[in-house]
């Protein structure tokens, strides 16, 4: 069982930069692959970029690719998602996932191939 726990999250204005947090209760980066999702008020969560078991790279959705970037921190066993240049189109609730059973090198991309989630954390960009 993995718990995951997002922060980072807040009221930002266009342009702004902002990191997210996940925190793991357990060692996951050699063991599961992570991902980040979103979800705004009346759409479906959607992901935004993810990292393969043992960081063996990392996959962003085009609507953020170029803005956002993914990293990890083994010892502290958490999660982040640097957020640059925001938009006000990606205001959404920002959660975290791992998935265990991957093989290297895979990254997931759909909602369903995740097995642990966070609670999620409030991104929202406006002026």
């Amino acid at each position: 069982q993995v718990q995951l726990v997002e922060s980072g999250g807040g009221l930002v204005q266009p342009g702004d930069s902002l990191r997210l947090s996940c925190a793991a209760s357990v060692r996951t980066f050699s063991t599961y692959a992570m991902g980040w999702f979103r979800q705004a008020p009346g759409k479906e969560r959607e992901f935004v970029g993810g990292i393969s078991r043992i960081g063996g790279g990392a996959y962003y959705a085009a609507s953020v690719k170029g803005r956002f970037t993914i990293s990890g921190d083994n010892a502290q066993n958490t999660l982040y998602l640097q957020m640059n240049s925001l938009k006000p189109e990606d205001t959404a609730v920002y959660y975290c996932a791992a998935r265990g059973r991957s093989s290297i090198g895979t990254i997931h991309v759909t909602v369903n191939d995740y097995d642990y989630w966070g609670q999620g954390t409030q991104v929202t960009v406006s002026s």
